[in-house]
């Protein structure tokens, strides 16, 4: 028990922003710049009200979406974060990203802007009160198309309150999709990347993380009753490098490392070794480094970009965005027993992707190293480029994200030496109003060896700001469930199904913060050759914790 409360204390410290600028407790701020006077007051109908002397204009909070027009900025005094309304779709304006680069292809009208469409939500009157600030110093893109912003917002109504702020795209999405893991896509609809999101100079800095504390009884004989912490932190960082240069810098981290080399519990789990020994129904821990990267975007106009993407640690254009960036999988505290056929790749030492990128459409390709990572949990590992993959997704729309992807890994797995690994993907996400689906298919070509595929549907239905129900159904084949070269059943392929389903209740603390308290079922379905080592019917529950900067 006292090793487990460490484990939580330490990877609750790792999940908080640790900078000043973090600590006010006030939700996600953002810095307004200085406003120049309006040249000419009569030509506008808006009555100002003076800012109290008393209110500070630096930084002012911004929680969920509000309903305002130009004429009507006053009704954002009667909304507060615990009740969170979406925006009204306004006339149709043209796409306004705030970085420097685009505003040559998209200038402004500031005394016509819809600030609806700008994501000032939560702000009174006072606040608003800026018909002329230069918004290209922010360094980041507000969505301002209607039906984009109104999808967006529709999923923030059903958020647990300062989750995200309204309106923001990190990068250069401009809100057309939300960043997923890695160069991945999701749809616009499951709204902003939800964190705790700050200006500094001109950088845009955004933290996100979270610490689970998990209690999970596997069923059957090769199940255990065990008790342990997850945790992660990201910090990203945007700003702009010229008209037509847009860095991002990202580092994700993890104190996985200190559950041991062989992770936790989880039935039907496959992948990696630990302590010289395949993890069979275990799932490994994250390393200490989850990704240490940069993006750079070169814009060709038109919301065109070319893109460069790599570092150390980072993660291919192969497959789905990570599972633990998915708002399908947002309070699933197992993770996939599909996840060495979707997701294996999202730590990889060593990645270079380049891509070209417009709104609607994405073609990507990487050079990575194949390997997946060793048990020593706390290191880099020497990067190495000896596999490749490409990738083509489609954002047609806020509510769609479709990828198709294929690799070729050099030898991925340590308990299949000399086997190298073709790998083939899709998958379809849709989002609206605070539903979060994935569907996706995988196939694992050993070379020379066995042809593994894989099926996922998963869902997380936010059903209001407190309650949120999702569940996940995989369906794999797998033949490393008895690793020992004497057993009858050794490299003999199962096909496995498991369904697990579960409710989390979300309660805000401050800002960005929050908790969520919940729990999962999981049933199985499987040949009757696998009844003696793991049961007839086997069930699994787990009850779950997760303390998360922007929940």
């Amino acid at each position: 028990m006292t090793r487990s409360m460490l484990l939580a204390a330490s990877a609750a410290a790792l999940c908080l922003p640790q900078s000043a600028t973090a600590q006010h407790g006030a939700g996600m701020t953002m810095p307004m710049p200085a406003e120049p006077a309006r040249a000419d007051k009569t030509k506008t109908k808006k009555t100002v009200r003076p800012v109290a002397k008393t209110r500070s204009t630096a930084a002012r909070p911004m929680h969920a979406p509000l309903e305002a027009t130009n004429e009507d900025h006053g009704a954002a005094d009667h909304h507060t974060a615990s009740a969170p309304v979406a925006a009204k779709p306004s006339p149709a304006v043209p796409m306004m990203p705030m970085d420097r680069g685009h505003m040559r292809d998209a200038p402004i009208d500031h005394s016509a802007m819809d600030h609806a469409a700008m994501g000032h939500a939560g702000m009174d009157d006072s606040a608003m009160d800026h018909p002329t600030a230069d918004h290209t110093a922010m360094g980041h893109a507000m969505i301002a198309d209607p039906a984009y912003r109104a999808a967006s917002d529709a999923a923030l109504a059903r958020a647990p309150a300062g989750a995200a702020m309204a309106g923001m795209a990190m990068g250069t999405s401009a809100g057309f999709y939300s960043q997923g893991s890695g160069t991945s896509r999701l749809p616009a609809a499951e709204g902003p990347m939800r964190g705790y999101m700050t200006q500094a100079g001109e950088w845009m800095l955004m933290a996100h993380g979270y610490a689970w504390g998990v209690v999970t009884d596997q069923g059957g004989p090769r199940g255990k009753s065990e008790a342990f912490v997850q945790s992660m932190a990201m910090l990203m960082a945007d700003r702009d490098l010229g008209d037509r240069f847009h860095i991002q810098l990202r580092t994700m981290n993890s104190l996985e490392p200190l559950m041991g080399a062989r992770g936790y519990t989880n039935l039907f789990a496959t992948g990696e070794l630990a302590n010289e020994r395949p993890l069979v129904d275990r799932q490994h821990p994250h390393d200490l480094f989850m990704e240490l990267a940069a993006k750079l975007d070169y814009r060709l106009g038109n919301g065109a970009t070319l893109f460069l993407y790599g570092g150390p640690v980072g993660e291919p254009a192969l497959g789905p965005s990570a599972f633990m960036h998915r708002g399908s999988a947002r309070y699933q505290p197992m993770s996939p027993i599909t996840h060495h056929w979707f997701d294996s790749t999202h730590i990889t030492y060593g990645v270079v992707t380049a891509g070209y990128a417009t709104p609607a459409f994405q073609l990507e390709a990487s050079a990575f190293k194949g390997r997946e990572p060793d048990e020593h949990r706390w290191g880099i590992e020497a990067p190495r480029l000896d596999s490749w993959s490409v990738r083509g997704t489609w954002t047609p729309s806020p509510f769609w994200a479709v990828q198709v992807s294929h690799g070729r890994l050099k030898e991925p797995e340590a308990q299949h030496p000399g086997e190298d690994e073709s790998r083939s993907t899709a998958s379809v996400q849709y989002a609206r109003g605070g539903l979060a689906t994935t569907f996706a298919y995988s196939l694992k070509d050993r070379v020379p060896g066995e042809k593994l595929s894989a099926f996922l549907a998963e869902a997380t239905y936010e059903l209001t700001p407190r309650h949120a129900v999702f569940g996940r159904v995989e369906n794999v084949a797998n033949d490393e469930l008895f690793p020992d070269h004497d057993d009858p059943l050794h490299d003999a392929k199962f096909r496995v199904t498991k369904a697990e389903a579960g409710y989390a209740y979300r309660l805000p603390i401050v800002g960005p913060l929050g908790l969520a308290l919940g729990g999962t079922v999981a049933a199985y379905a499987k040949p009757a050759a696998l009844d003696a080592a793991y049961g007839k019917t086997p069930v699994s529950w787990t009850l779950f914790s997760k303390l998360a900067v922007g929940l």
